[in-house]
C-alpha cells in the first residue's frame, strides 16, 4: 500500500468568547482589537476569538483514510503550509504497511527534512504531528484494530477525565459550574491564574468549602511568574494540598523549575510547550516536574510514547494536555491516556461540543471518565460537509 494523498485543513470556526473564558484556549479576559487574535489582559500571552485547529488528511492507494489534527491555536494556515510544501512531496508515494515500525520510520523521515535547518520544533512539528495522528489512524484500519490496543494489550475502556477550567465572570458563577460537574462525578478541577494571586487562592478555598475536602484542585499558572513569586505562591498551594502547579515559570527555564521544584512540596506541572523529548528532557531532570502534560496536537502519538516512557523513567505521571482540539486530536488523547492508563485526562465541555458538531460518531463522557473509542485506529471521522460549510473564510 502506497500513500496517494495527503491534505492539510486551516480550520477557523466560529466561537461564544463569553462562555470560553476561563477555560481551554482562552483562560483569560482579551484585550479588545481588531484582527483574529487578542492579548490576554492579564497575561503576556496572545489567544484567538475564534476556535482554530489544522487538520490532516491521507488517503493510501486503496482508498483508506486517515485523520490527524496539529494543535493550531494561532495561524493554522502555518502548519497546513508545512504539510503541503514540505511534508506531502516527501510522504507522497511511500510505502506503508500499518505497522508501528512504518510509522516510526515515517515520523523520523519527516523529523529528518528540516533538522539540519534547525526546525526541529514549533510549526514544523505541529504539522508533523499532525501526519503522525493521521498515519496512526491508518495503521488502525489496516490492522483493524483501535489505537489503545495497537499500543497496550492492557488499554481500559474509559480515563478519569479533570474539569479543564471554570467558565463564569463571577465566583459565584465559577462555584455553579463546580456544582453542577461534581453532581456528575467530577472530583478534580483545574483553576487558571487568570488575574490576582488573592482571586485564584479565594477560588481554590471557596471550591473545598463547597464541595469538600475530596475535591483536588490544580493551578495553571499560564508561565507568568517569576523565581520569587512562584515561591510565595507556591506556599500558598502548598497548605492547601494543590494537586500540582502547572507552568509557572517561562517555558524556557528548565533550571528555574528545578529549583522551584526543591523549593515547595506541590508538585510541578509542564509538557504542553514543548513537541519532543529533547526539549522535555531537562525538566525531567533531578525530580524538577512531578506530572508530564505532553499535547498530542504538539507531539503526535508516536513522540508521545517517547516522552512517556521517559517520564515514567523519571518519576512522574503523565496527564496529557488537551486544548483547542477537535476530534482527532481529542481521540488521540483519550487513546493514549488508555493505553498508558493515565490517572487522568484533562476535559473542558465546551472545546468537546465543538469537537463533536463535526464528527460522525461524537466522542463520549460518561460521569466523569472519557469513554476510549471502540471503533479502528482513532474510532472517528470528520463530517467534512458540515466542517466546510461553517469554517470562516478569510
Amino acid at each position: 500500500m502506497k500513500i496517494a494523498s495527503i491534505e492539510a485543513i486551516p480550520v477557523r470556526l466560529p466561537r461564544n468568547r463569553e462562555a470560553a473564558v476561563g477555560t481551554a484556549g482562552s483562560p483569560t479576559p482579551l484585550v479588545e482589537s481588531a484582527g483574529f487574535y487578542r492579548w490576554s489582559a492579564t497575561v503576556d500571552i496572545l489567544y484567538p476569538i475564534h476556535f482554530e485547529t489544522a487538520l490532516v488528511k491521507i488517503t493510501t492507494d486503496e482508498g483508506l483514510v486517515g485523520w490527524g489534527e496539529a494543535q493550531a491555536p494561532l495561524a493554522p494556515e502555518i502548519a497546513c503550509d508545512i504539510v503541503r510544501l514540505l511534508l506531502a512531496p516527501v510522504l507522497v508515494g511511500a510505502e506503508f504497511d500499518g505497522s508501528v515500525d512504518a510509522i516510526r520510520h515515517l515520523w523520523s523521515r519527516m523529523y529528518q527534512c528540516m533538522r539540519t535547518r534547525g526546525q526541529t520544533g514549533g510549526f514544523m512539528l505541529d504539522a508533523i504531528s499532525g501526519a503522525d495522528i493521521a498515519f496512526w489512524d491508518l495503521a488502525g484500519k489496516v490492522r483493524q484494530l483501535p489505537i489503545a490496543a495497537m499500543i497496550s494489550a492492557d488499554a481500559g475502556e474509559s480515563v478519569p477525565a479533570y474539569w479543564s477550567g471554570l467558565a463564569g465572570t463571577t465566583l459565584d458563577e465559577c462555584i455553579e459550574n463546580a456544582v453542577q460537574a461534581a453532581a456528575v462525578g467530577f472530583r478534580v478541577f483545574k483553576l487558571f491564574h487568570d488575574s490576582t494571586q488573592e482571586n485564584l487562592l479565594a477560588r481554590f478555598d471557596a471550591l473545598i468549602a463547597r464541595l469538600g475536602a475530596q475535591t483536588r484542585i490544580a493551578v495553571d499558572a499560564l508561565c507568568r511568574l517569576d523565581s520569587a513569586s512562584a515561591l510565595a505562591f507556591g506556599c500558598e498551594l502548598d497548605r492547601r494540598d494543590a494537586l500540582w502547579l502547572e507552568t509557572p515559570l517561562p517555558p524556557e527555564d528548565a533550571a528555574g523549575h528545578r529549583e522551584l521544584a526543591r523549593e515547595i512540596r506541590t508538585p510541578l506541572a509542564v509538557g504542553e510547550s514543548y513537541r519532543t523529548l529533547f526539549e522535555l528532557a531537562p525538566f525531567l531532570q533531578d525530580r524538577a516536574t512531578g506530572f508530564v502534560q505532553p499535547d498530542l496536537g504538539r507531539c503526535g502519538i508516536t513522540e508521545f510514547l517517547r516522552i512517556a516512557a521517559a517520564a515514567r523513567h523519571a518519576g512522574a505521571e503523565v496527564v496529557p494536555h488537551v486544548s483547542i482540539a477537535l476530534g482527532p486530536q481529542i481521540a488521540a488523547a483519550v487513546h493514549a491516556a488508555a493505553a498508558l492508563v493515565c490517572p487522568w485526562l484533562e476535559f473542558n465541555p465546551n472545546v468537546l461540543r465543538v469537537a463533536n458538531r463535526y464528527l460522525h460518531d461524537p466522542l463520549q463522557i460518561a460521569g466523569a471518565a472519557w469513554s476510549v473509542p471502540r471503533a479502528v485506529g482513532l474510532g472517528v471521522a470528520i463530517d467534512e460537509d458540515r466542517l466546510h460549510q461553517e469554517l470562516i473564510r478569510t
